[in-house]
Protein backbone atom coordinates (compact mmCIF):
# COMPACT_ATOMS: atom_id res chain seq x y z
CA UNK A 1 0.00 0.00 0.00
CA UNK A 2 1.36 3.37 -0.78
CA UNK A 3 2.25 5.69 2.14
CA UNK A 4 -0.42 8.71 2.46
CA UNK A 5 1.82 10.99 4.47
CA UNK A 6 1.86 13.41 2.24
CA UNK A 7 -1.83 13.85 2.19
CA UNK A 8 -1.81 13.94 6.24
CA UNK A 9 0.30 16.67 5.72
CA UNK A 10 -1.58 18.69 3.07
CA UNK A 11 -4.13 18.28 5.40
CA UNK A 12 -2.62 19.95 8.44
CA UNK A 13 -1.57 22.45 6.39
CA UNK A 14 -5.13 23.23 5.25
CA UNK A 15 -6.76 22.83 8.62
CA UNK A 16 -3.40 25.46 9.75
CA UNK A 17 -5.29 28.03 6.90
CA UNK A 18 -8.61 27.33 8.15
CA UNK A 19 -7.47 27.98 11.64
CA UNK A 20 -6.22 32.04 10.35
CA UNK A 21 -9.86 31.98 8.64
CA UNK A 22 -11.40 31.31 11.61
CA UNK A 23 -9.13 33.55 14.26
CA UNK A 24 -10.21 36.61 11.28
CA UNK A 25 -13.56 35.67 11.57
CA UNK A 26 -13.81 36.19 15.14
CA UNK A 27 -14.57 32.35 16.14
CA UNK A 28 -11.29 32.00 18.35
CA UNK A 29 -12.51 28.25 19.66
CA UNK A 30 -12.03 26.69 15.83
CA UNK A 31 -9.28 28.43 15.53
CA UNK A 32 -7.32 26.56 18.31
CA UNK A 33 -9.15 23.48 17.32
CA UNK A 34 -8.20 23.95 13.84
CA UNK A 35 -4.09 24.32 15.06
CA UNK A 36 -4.65 20.88 17.59
CA UNK A 37 -5.70 19.34 14.27
CA UNK A 38 -3.53 20.82 11.83
CA UNK A 39 -0.39 19.76 14.09
CA UNK A 40 -1.78 16.53 15.00
CA UNK A 41 -2.07 15.25 11.36
CA UNK A 42 1.69 17.01 10.66
CA UNK A 43 3.09 14.89 13.24
CA UNK A 44 0.84 11.45 11.68
CA UNK A 45 2.71 12.29 8.44
CA UNK A 46 6.08 11.84 10.16
CA UNK A 47 4.55 8.72 11.44
CA UNK A 48 3.21 7.33 8.65
CA UNK A 49 6.15 7.60 6.35
CA UNK A 50 8.41 6.33 9.35
CA UNK A 51 6.04 3.40 8.10
CA UNK A 52 4.28 3.76 11.99
CA UNK A 53 0.55 3.57 12.27
CA UNK A 54 -0.44 6.98 14.01
CA UNK A 55 -3.42 6.55 16.82
CA UNK A 56 -4.71 8.91 18.89
CA UNK A 57 -5.32 12.59 18.84
CA UNK A 58 -3.09 14.08 21.37
CA UNK A 59 0.23 16.06 19.39
CA UNK A 60 2.13 15.42 22.76
CA UNK A 61 1.74 11.86 22.76
CA UNK A 62 2.08 11.76 18.78
CA UNK A 63 5.42 13.09 18.94
CA UNK A 64 6.28 10.78 22.02
CA UNK A 65 6.18 7.87 19.68
CA UNK A 66 8.53 9.09 17.42
CA UNK A 67 11.56 6.98 16.83
CA UNK A 68 14.49 8.56 19.34
CA UNK A 69 16.30 9.75 15.54
CA UNK A 70 13.55 11.93 15.18
CA UNK A 71 12.32 13.33 18.64
CA UNK A 72 11.41 16.88 18.75
CA UNK A 73 12.92 18.94 21.67
CA UNK A 74 11.08 19.86 25.11
CA UNK A 75 10.09 23.62 23.60
CA UNK A 76 8.00 21.49 20.81
CA UNK A 77 6.34 19.09 23.26
CA UNK A 78 5.44 22.27 25.30
CA UNK A 79 3.68 23.64 22.56
CA UNK A 80 1.81 20.53 21.40
CA UNK A 81 0.63 20.25 25.29
CA UNK A 82 -0.47 23.15 24.67
CA UNK A 83 -2.66 22.58 21.50
CA UNK A 84 -3.89 19.10 23.40
CA UNK A 85 -5.31 21.54 25.99
CA UNK A 86 -7.88 22.91 22.84
CA UNK A 87 -8.90 19.48 21.51
CA UNK A 88 -12.04 18.48 23.53
CA UNK A 89 -12.95 21.91 25.45
CA UNK A 90 -13.12 24.03 21.91
CA UNK A 91 -16.14 21.92 21.00
CA UNK A 92 -18.15 20.88 24.23
CA UNK A 93 -20.17 23.18 26.29
CA UNK A 94 -19.66 20.55 29.24
CA UNK A 95 -16.04 20.65 28.96
CA UNK A 96 -16.86 24.23 30.94
CA UNK A 97 -18.36 24.76 34.34
CA UNK A 98 -21.59 26.99 32.17
CA UNK A 99 -21.53 28.78 29.16
CA UNK A 100 -21.03 28.02 25.54
CA UNK A 101 -17.02 27.24 24.36
CA UNK A 102 -17.24 30.03 22.57
CA UNK A 103 -17.12 32.56 25.53
CA UNK A 104 -14.25 31.10 26.71
CA UNK A 105 -11.28 31.30 24.00
CA UNK A 106 -9.95 34.65 23.53
CA UNK A 107 -7.89 36.31 20.47
CA UNK A 108 -4.74 35.89 22.47
CA UNK A 109 -5.44 32.21 22.64
CA UNK A 110 -5.95 31.78 18.84
CA UNK A 111 -2.92 33.21 18.45
CA UNK A 112 -0.92 31.52 20.29
CA UNK A 113 -2.76 28.11 19.66
CA UNK A 114 -1.78 28.48 15.49
CA UNK A 115 1.98 30.19 16.58
CA UNK A 116 2.15 26.19 18.16
CA UNK A 117 0.89 24.81 15.28
CA UNK A 118 2.99 26.42 12.46
CA UNK A 119 6.05 25.33 15.01
CA UNK A 120 4.94 21.61 14.93
CA UNK A 121 4.00 21.72 11.42
CA UNK A 122 6.95 23.36 10.50
CA UNK A 123 9.07 21.03 12.41
CA UNK A 124 7.36 18.06 10.57
CA UNK A 125 7.67 19.46 6.95
CA UNK A 126 11.52 19.41 8.06
CA UNK A 127 11.93 15.95 8.69
CA UNK A 128 9.95 14.89 5.75
CA UNK A 129 12.03 17.34 3.52
CA UNK A 130 14.86 15.17 4.23
CA UNK A 131 16.39 11.57 4.18
CA UNK A 132 14.00 9.94 6.43
CA UNK A 133 16.10 7.98 9.09
CA UNK A 134 14.27 5.94 11.79
CA UNK A 135 17.72 4.32 13.13
CA UNK A 136 19.68 7.45 13.98
CA UNK A 137 21.99 7.75 10.97
CA UNK A 138 20.29 10.83 9.47
CA UNK A 139 17.78 13.32 10.73
CA UNK A 140 16.36 16.43 9.23
CA UNK A 141 16.53 19.09 11.80
CA UNK A 142 13.56 21.37 12.49
CA UNK A 143 13.07 24.45 13.96
CA UNK A 144 13.45 22.64 17.55
CA UNK A 145 16.05 20.47 17.43
CA UNK A 146 17.93 21.00 20.29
Amino acid sequence: MASRHADWMKQGRRDLAHGHHSLDAGDYEWACFAAQQGAEKAVKAVIEKAGGVAWGHSVTALLEALPESLQSGQRLLDAAKALDKHYIPARYPNSHPQGAPYEYYTRAEAECALENAAQVIDFCEGILAGPLSTDGASRSSGPDAG
